[in-house]
């Protein structure tokens, strides 16, 4: 018997994406941001989240996705890297799906050095590709100095 695992689908752009649910701990609506001066341009500011301090990035700039301005499908996904938080901007929230593990294919050799860090394989549907994505380990350790 084969293991599932529960993901979020979310998109940017026009492309799909997912995450391990596990590594989510809450979707918020979008929300205007305290930018911070002489940040990475990933980083899109700050914001208060139960009284501390969240780091928000946009997944679109750190990917170079470049997309539309803010819209009212715009979420902010709230996910753990062991004590620390961050948020994460995307275009919309799609679903939560369970999807089995035999399903989602490798990398293939052509995805970079720096995009296996955090891509863990491709989930092919019958109308589209969905990327499974490392949450916890979109940033690098220099990123993740820049940010925290």
């Amino acid at each position: 018997m084969s293991n599932e695992i529960k993901m979020l689908v979310f998109m940017i752009g026009d492309q799909f994406y997912s995450g391990d649910i596990m590594e989510v701990e809450r979707i918020l609506n979008y929300e205007e941001l305290a930018e911070l001066p002489d940040s990475p341009q990933f980083l899109k500011g700050i914001m208060n989240y139960e009284g501390n301090i969240l780091p928000v990035i946009s997944l679109s700039e750190k990917f170079n996705r470049f997309t539309n301005e803010k819209s009212n499908d715009s979420k902010i996904i709230v996910t753990r890297d062991g004590d620390r938080k961050i948020g994460i901007i995307v275009d919309s929230v799609s679903e939560v799906k369970s999807v089995k593990e035999e399903v989602i294919e490798e990398s293939p050799e052509m995805v970079a050095d720096i995009s296996k860090r955090y891509i863990k394989g491709f989930i092919k549907e019958k109308d589209r590709i969905i990327i499974f994505l490392s949450l916890s380990t979109i940033l690098s350790e220099d990123e993740k100095e820049l940010v925290y």
